[in-house]
């Protein structure tokens, strides 16, 4: 388990296109409730010296979602991001959810071009796999063991990579 946090298939500086991630927002297409949303503070409300932080801050997100998150069917997730001095050509993102060692779904996005010195907003629409009900209890039970990796290309060159782990058992 402790290798998942180490083994980052690029470093941070290789973002040579400067994107940051902004804010982030998921959301049930089917009632429109806003499940999960949370945006970086803006650089003047920033309390420390960027000197000083660890070189993978930022590279990993812990979620908590009740078990009714694995019954959806269809959510919306809207990033909003910021891209340096440099154009982006071909940004992409490839996504993979798994819990243990079991792939869940593969995701497959493209941001498309970017120009430069700008801030763009993008929503992916996710199809949720079906999954069988002693799946879905194993999840709830065993949190944090579902985890994604998130690849970020530009020109099909890996420039960053991200992980999150999730837990399904808040509200219980």
């Amino acid at each position: 388990m402790f290798s998942f946090f180490l083994d980052y298939l690029c470093k941070p500086e290789d973002n040579i296109y400067n994107i940051d991630f902004t804010r982030f927002k998921i959301r049930d297409l089917e009632t429109g409730t806003v499940l999960f949303e949370i945006a970086k503070p803006s650089a003047s409300g920033r309390l420390y010296d960027n000197s000083e932080l660890d070189a993978s801050a930022g590279r990993f997100v812990r979620y908590q979602f009740t078990p009714a998150f694995l019954r959806l069917r269809t959510v919306g997730a809207t990033v909003e991001f910021t891209v340096g001095e440099k154009p982006v050509s071909n940004f992409r993102m490839i996504e993979r959810h798994y819990f243990r060692d079991r792939l869940l779904k593969n995701f497959d996005f493209d941001f498309g071009f970017c120009i430069p010195s700008s801030r763009n907003t993008c929503e992916h629409i996710y199809e949720f796999p079906q999954l069988s009900e002693d799946l879905i209890r194993l999840m709830v039970e065993n949190p944090y063991e579902t985890r994604s990796d998130s690849f970020y290309f530009v020109d099909n060159k890996l420039i960053m990579h991200n992980k999150a782990d999730y837990a399904y058992n808040g509200g219980q």
